[in-house]
């Protein structure tokens, strides 16, 4: 190997579609500047083309997965990686499946890091059975470390790696958005992510119907959830209150792009955990004020009273009480939205997000 030759990084992920937060950071992650320091190789783990799949066994995922961890194994030997970044699940099988590629990496001697795009792995392993912590305390011990998604969520594995194994890497990436169209007066609230009850939906719709504002335009962008009697009563209440409200398909690129430029408003209020939404990022970026809830690192992005509001998760009359005091403060609003700007250029940009992994890898390299 050349001196001055660029160290191999293994990237374990999953690319869109499905367009879901893991698979749209390993696109960017794969597509940034990092590629410049480091040699970027990427193996691809994605199973499901769509939601709809997710969750579901079947004989062609079991011997797909299978063959996945031989394909791994040579990949391996082919590339001789001096890093290997591995994406870890929080549920019983997403993290049995992970298991096998950290075991093989482990069995090479192979510098690991694994990395967690979520929050909630610490009530995962509390209602977990005692073989399930055992698996896990075994196959995250001697690691090189661990790359969670902001400063508040270090804590999540304080009980296995020593404060200098735990990185940050935040969410980050470049955005352009087009220019805003006239809406002829009417604010528009935006809402994008999957239209789930874990999102917070019901709770934005309940919101609107507070609200009851006819100069207020609610856009909800996503796909439904499996739960058609959920989806009815969604609708059903849409249709009774007769609300200013449009409901999207999932939507991508300028086309969600389009959406952020054209609203005033934000508001995202999850009522489960999350990771570091790329809808907050998206939206901080777009120069919104924001309205969420303290699930996982949000309030990275959303800082209460500043660039938005955190209120309490099931809280839809506070959401509403936000709402109209930045409809009455459109000072207030307009100032919310500068700062957000601000915020996302001091700290989520793709400069950022570089500087975040290249400063883990190089620390893993150099044996800290």
């Amino acid at each position: 190997m050349k001196k001055n030759a660029k160290k191999k990084i293994l990237i374990i992920g999953k690319l869109p579609p499905p367009y879901m937060g893991p698979a749209v950071a390993t696109k960017i992650l794969l597509s940034s500047d990092l590629k410049n320091q480091f040699d970027l190789i990427h193996f691809n783990n994605t199973l499901n083309k769509n939601l709809d799949t997710i969750g579901k066994i079947d004989i062609f995922k079991i011997f797909f997965t299978l063959k996945l961890y031989f394909r791994f194994y040579l990949k391996i030997i082919s590339v001789r990686p001096d890093v290997i970044l591995i994406p870890i699940s929080q549920s019983t099988m997403g993290f049995i499946k992970d298991t096998p590629f950290i075991w093989i990496s482990k069995v090479f001697g192979k510098s690991t890091l694994i990395q967690l795009r979520g929050s909630d792995i610490k009530n995962w392993l509390r209602e977990s059975s005692s073989l399930t912590n055992f698996l896990f305390e075994k196959t995250v011990k001697n690691l090189n470390g661990v790359i969670v998604l902001g400063e508040s969520l270090k804590y999540l594995f304080s009980d296995y790696f020593p404060p200098n194994k735990i990185f940050v890497a935040p969410n980050g990436g470049d955005y352009v958005f087009p220019k805003k169209t006239d809406s002829n007066q009417v604010f528009r609230i935006l809402f994008i992510s999957r239209l789930f009850k874990s999102k917070g939906i019901e709770d934005v719709i309940d919101a609107a119907i507070q609200l009851n504002n006819p100069n207020c335009e609610f856009i909800l962008a996503g796909g439904w959830s499996s739960d058609s009697r959920f989806k009815e009563k969604l609708l059903q209440k849409i249709e009774h209150s007769q609300i200013n409200l449009k409901i999207l398909p999932p939507v991508s690129g300028q086309s969600k792009f389009k959406l952020y430029a054209d609203a005033d408003i934000f508001v995202f209020p999850p009522i489960l955990p999350e990771g570091h939404p790329w809808v907050t990022v998206e939206s901080i970026a777009a120069g919104l004020p924001v309205i969420s809830t303290n699930q996982g690192a949000i309030t990275d992005c959303v800082i209460d009273g500043k660039n938005g509001f955190i209120v309490e998760p099931n809280r839809p009359d506070l959401i509403a009480e936000k709402i109209k005091f930045l409809l009455d403060n459109p000072s207030i609003l307009k100032k919310m939205g500068m700062e957000s700007r601000k915020h996302y250029e001091a700290n989520f940009t793709a400069k950022n997000l570089v500087e975040n992994f290249a400063n883990v890898f190089n620390s893993v390299i150099k044996g800290f």
